[in-house]
């Protein structure tokens, strides 16, 4: 009786360039961990291992590991396609479940060859809507858009992403938009929080980001703004979460701007939501942006947040709602945004209030994972 009930489950392979743990990954782990495991076969397939790797063995989820897989495109595609039809062959799954841009499409073809029964690719993110000319931005739209007819089922995480692919021939009927989701968690109190953080820091007011150190992520828009604010507000400081390429940058820039002792880069915190509460003010001043994560989780944590207009920020942030959106970029628009919440106190309690309601109402995990396994189904 087990066997035959075994061979009804459904086995859901998911693949994925990298095995950190940025958005994409986390997401896969979600979704991986929160299936049903009398009803699903989950396995994971990533190149480089990383925290992905290590969070889902701690799960009890079976992992593969494609060692020729890297996120840059290059002579290794050619090998990496073929061991993905070996794989597709070997594990023959009843879904192959696709994250990230360069695995999109090679996995899309691969399992079109493998008759795959049901190929879906999550976009977190569309390539051309990063800082590249335009020549390179079409070949890679024409890449996105064979990725999606390939595919069966293409989920955009915001509906913003939807919108940009929606107008390429043949695939209107293939786009759905489920929308990230989080699962709720509890915080540290602002002052433990901040004991555990940042036991050096003595700032009475902390303006926070958890943000990879990424261009993308705008934090240069971030300092430029505070150090327009510094003298006025001399209790304040600029706290920093998370680590990444343009560290070194962000650094130099600070030392320009002469504020080495009101600006603190924290690193990488495990866990890092649960101290959200240390932060008086939350902001995420991006260039481009699908559906962060890091939002999500500061509104659920009720902070008020100051947010760019990109992407699907605006899905989650109604402006003069539950929170501050500026122009991407503008910088007295950040500067202004800051100002507004530092003296208006009672409001941004109240847009913390709301923000968190809306998240409550529309952003949550088990509404991701249900949406998603009527696809699989």
């Amino acid at each position: 009786m087990s066997e035959i009930m075994s061979k009804k489950k459904r086995k859901i392979l998911y693949v994925i360039t990298k095995g950190n743990f940025g958005g994409a990954q986390r997401y896969v782990f979600d979704l991986a961990t929160s299936l049903s495991r009398e009803n699903f076969d989950v396995v994971v397939a990533f190149g480089e291992s990383g925290m992905l790797q290590e969070k889902l063995k701690n799960a009890g989820v079976r992992t593969i590991e494609i060692n020729s897989l890297k996120r840059d495109v290059g002579f290794l595609d050619l090998k990496v396609f073929f061991e993905l039809i070996k794989i597709f062959r070997s594990e023959e799954p009843d879904v192959v479940h696709l994250n990230s841009s360069k695995i999109g499409g090679l996995g899309a073809l691969a399992g079109r060859l493998t008759l795959v029964p049901r190929i879906i690719f999550t976009a977190h993110a569309w390539a051309w809507n990063e800082d590249r000319n335009i020549f390179s931005k079409i070949i890679i739209a024409k890449l996105h858009w064979l990725t999606v007819l390939f595919s069966h089922k293409t989920i955009t995480v915001s509906a913003s992403l939807a919108k940009q692919m929606i107008h390429f021939p043949f695939v209107s009927k293939k786009l759905l938009t489920i929308h990230n989701g989080i699962a709720p968690f509890t915080t540290e109190d602002g002052f433990k929080a901040r004991q555990i953080i940042g036991p050096a820091i003595h700032h009475g007011v902390w303006i926070g980001t958890i943000s990879e150190l990424h261009k993308s992520k705008g934090l240069d828009f971030l300092i430029e703004a505070f150090s327009r604010i510094s003298s006025q507000y001399k209790d304040c400081g600029l706290v920093i979460v998370s680590d990444g390429e343009e560290k070194a940058s962000l650094v130099r820039l600070v030392a320009e701007k002469k504020l080495q002792d009101r600006v603190d880069f924290l690193g990488v915190i495990p866990n890092a939501k649960v101290y959200l509460k240390a932060f008086d003010i939350f902001t995420l001043t991006s260039r481009t942006e699908a559906l962060p994560y890091s939002l999500l989780e500061a509104g659920f944590a009720q902070l008020p947040i100051l947010a760019s207009r990109v992407g699907g920020i605006p899905e989650i942030i109604d402006a003069e709602e539950n929170g501050v959106l500026v122009e991407k970029g503008n910088v007295d628009e950040i500067e202004k945004g800051l100002i507004f919440l530092l003296e208006n106190n009672k409001i941004g309690a109240k847009y913390g209030l709301k923000l968190k309601q809306k998240i409550e109402r529309e952003f949550m995990q088990n509404e991701m994972v249900k949406k998603t396994e009527t696809l699989y189904n």
